[in-house]
């Protein structure tokens, strides 16, 4: 039998982390449908440039997720976990929905553009929230020696909605013409997210405060202006730990949310069933997330992620260029690869976060090291990668870029203030 300990933790666990199945899966379905959004919004006689466009729009989400993580890591630090985790669910399923009943350019010109632009950046603010209140969350309330473990199921959320978004296009480009997908298709991965918000709203009804967080407020020891703390008292923290997490930031929107683009509409030819290859490859990641979590309770998170970082900065560049002339079997292959290491370097990562600031002012300074990097790099990959490509004609490009930021984040890591996983 199960005991009530132990099936509280997991309903806390899941109430933690299905928010951010809503969060991601809402956010980054509109990366996998770019190439059909992007002539309905950004209509181009350029192929290219109208992609070009269209990963503009899903950069400027991600400028607002700096926002975010100063709004709701106010929310956090002052009133609590549990009132920023309910929050930014509810913040996130409204312009979504709206995303998926906007009309198109053809219908009202040039504001159907600036509308989607309004809608992504609230959905960049909501996002800039919701994962690091996760990551605080099942970091603090971890059994003792499982916060590795614990926090890894936050950014397994992330991974989760992320692959229900590439399921979920896999599907409809599978079951629907070209024509339907244009014509109602691309609106309905944006329509049924509200299913998911039902669940994770009811879920987190029920949550418990982070019982770190309430000792503390108990004590007196709640910040009055994170924000203002951080920048006074950890700026160089924040900033190294930002430089820590450029490859995690930008590996897994290149490798994984960009990559069916690639496959598709910049590879010649084009591989098969790119986006069932990619949701295959995701399905691997899922698993090996918790397993590096899990590793890095024992071995340490530095060591994981830094063993990790080392070799994909080492492979990627020889598997692009395999990548680049192979077909449907060799791009499984090489994402099988990709979602090991990737996988390897995310498990370890929310524990590693959560580890390296203080309770008062944990929220928002995570907030800042994560969305800063989040913003300039991780939302800009795709963009960046359509443009270095246009620009170099070497498909193999993207990779170079991924192994210069390895390189900074192995240094900046290992200079890193050594972990502490057993201090409580």
């Amino acid at each position: 039998m199960v005991d009530a300990k132990t099936e509280s933790n997991s309903r806390h666990a899941l109430a933690g982390t299905v928010g951010n199945i809503l969060e991601w899966y809402d956010f980054a379905v509109y990366g996998f449908l770019a190439p059909t959004i992007g002539p309905l919004f950004f209509p181009e006689d350029d192929t290219m440039a109208g992609l070009i466009k269209t990963y503009g729009i899903f950069a400027a989400g991600y400028l607002m997720r700096p926002v975010g993580g100063i709004v709701f890591g106010y929310v956090g630090d002052r009133t609590g976990r549990k009132k920023a985790l309910q929050l930014s669910i509810a913040m996130m399923a409204v312009p979504t929905v709206l995303v998926g009943l906007l009309p198109v350019y053809a219908q009202i010109g040039p504001m159907a553009a600036l509308l989607l632009i309004v809608l992504r950046l609230l959905q960049g603010i909501s996002v800039g929230g919701e994962l690091i209140g996760s990551m605080s969350y099942l970091v603090e309330t971890a059994p003792p020696g499982r916060r590795g473990l614990n926090g890894s199921w936050s950014v397994c959320g992330g991974v989760a909605g992320i692959l229900l978004g590439s399921l979920m296009a896999t599907l409809l480009n599978n079951l629907l013409s070209p024509s339907a997908m244009n014509d109602w298709g691309w609106r309905v991965p944006f329509l049924s997210g509200v299913v998911i918000f039902a669940i994770g709203s009811w879920l987190r009804r029920s949550l418990v405060e982070s019982p770190d967080f309430t000792a503390a407020s108990a004590a007196g020891r709640i910040s009055k202006n994170p924000l203002a703390s951080v920048l006074r008292e950890m700026p160089l923290r924040v900033l190294q730990m930002s430089s820590s997490i450029l490859l995690f930031a930008t590996s897994f929107y290149v490798l994984f949310v960009w990559m069916p683009t690639y496959l598709t509409d910049i590879v010649s030819p084009a591989v098969d069933h790119a986006l069932l290859v990619n949701t295959l490859a995701m399905c691997l990641l899922l698993v090996f997330i918790p397993i590096s979590g899990h590793l890095s309770d024992s071995m340490g998170r530095k060591k994981v992620m830094l063993t990790a970082s080392a070799a994909l900065g080492l492979l990627v560049y020889p598997l692009f260029v395999i990548l680049d002339q192979g077909g449907m079997l060799v791009a499984l292959g090489i994402q099988t690869i990709f979602a090991v290491l990737v996988g390897s370097i995310q498990g370890p990562l929310p524990a590693f976060l959560v580890e390296s600031f203080p309770l008062q002012s944990r929220y928002t300074a995570i907030g800042l090291s994560y969305n800063i990097t989040l913003a300039i790099f991780g939302g800009t990959a795709p963009l960046l990668c359509t443009w270095l490509i246009r620009e170099t004609g070497n498909l193999a490009s993207p990779a170079l870029y991924l192994a210069v930021l390895a390189a900074i984040s192995i240094l900046s890591m290992a200079l890193f203030k050594p972990e502490e996983k057993r201090v409580p």
